[in-house]
């Protein structure tokens, strides 16, 4: 089983795998948003695949390698191969980052970095003119942000003291505990309900949906809106809708849902990552089944948008 997220203890330094800028679609006005590493989930249509290991690691950009092998001539753990392409051995890579040094065409890359709260915050201040202008403020996003619960938890106390709204885009597999304390400074929840089929559930995450459904009626007096990711075959069928309206509609506080529709954009930087785990490559649902599928949730008194 995939373990839990669990307190530890408290830390001032955590691992980011990127800072967007200028987000319109995580949340109200402009944002920015902070991506954290480490999921707990194994989705297999993750459009963040960089953000599921706790810890940096190297990414290939295949269309830019041109198979010179300095970075094997480099290496001092002979951690790489090629066979005819680059290959990776990760148990032996210690990311002491020579590759991506000697590397020429720039087809090597490390994704994820340590970084104190003092060096996030000086990212997130830079647009406080427009948080305040549009209504925005920052975005906590993953991978998972729960999985560095005391990390985020400073994170958010800080933006808190300065007044920047905040918001946690989560998956809700959490200890309730760490759910709850750091709830105390979250404005809004952006609540992924990713299939509520629990069998289903557990065999594309790797989880059960038990733990992320009681998390989400433990919160529900807070300022949420729950996302839920279409992906055709998976979770768009006339039962899932039905199940899913249901349960969200017995949630009284709860009103809003985005609909996420898929798209192919996390097969690519899979492939980079050289992961061994198949990336599920399906087509992204139609306007017409988007449509159908809007009106059935708002069917269930239900407030339903597209993306974001």
């Amino acid at each position: 089983m995939v373990p839990l997220a669990t307190a530890a203890e408290v830390v001032t330094i955590g691992t980011i795998f990127d800072i967007k800028r200028y987000a319109i679609h995580d949340g109200p006005g402009i944002r920015t948003t902070v991506f954290l590493k480490g999921c707990p989930l194994t989705c297999p249509w993750c459009h963040n695949p960089e953000g599921k290991r706790k810890e940096p690691e190297i990414m290939w950009w295949k269309e830019r390698c041109i198979a010179c092998k300095e970075c094997q001539n480099v290496c001092p753990q002979t951690a790489i191969s090629f066979s005819p392409e680059f290959a990776l051995d990760r148990k032996k890579c210690d990311l002491c980052r020579e590759c991506t040094i000697v590397c020429p065409s720039g087809a090597l890359q490390i994704v994820g970095e340590d970084m104190t709260v003092p060096q996030v915050l000086k990212e997130i201040e830079k647009d406080t003119i427009f948080y305040d202008e549009s209504g925005g403020g920052v975005t906590f996003s993953g991978g998972e942000p729960l999985m560095q619960p005391d990390f985020l938890y400073t994170l958010l106390k800080e933006c808190q003291s300065q007044s920047i709204h905040t918001a946690v885009d989560t998956c809700g597999y959490a200890h309730s505990k760490i759910l709850l304390r750091i709830s105390e400074q979250v404005d809004l929840f952006l609540y992924d309900v990713k299939v509520i089929n629990d069998e289903t559930h557990k065999e594309t995450t790797g989880v059960s949906n038990r733990l992320i459904l009681e998390n989400l009626k433990m919160l529900s007096h807070k300022d949420i809106i729950v996302r839920f990711p279409l992906i055709g075959g998976l979770n768009d069928s006339e039962k899932d809708i039905a199940e899913l309206g249901e349960f969200l509609s017995s949630l009284k506080t709860i009103k809003t849902v985005s609909i996420l529709p898929y798209h192919r954009g996390g097969a690519e930087k899979a492939a980079r990552l050289l992961n061994p785990q198949p990336h599920f490559v399906g087509e992204p649902p139609s306007a017409e089944t988007l449509d159908a599928i809007t009106e059935k949730l708002k069917n269930f008194g239900l407030q339903v948008s597209i993306g974001g």
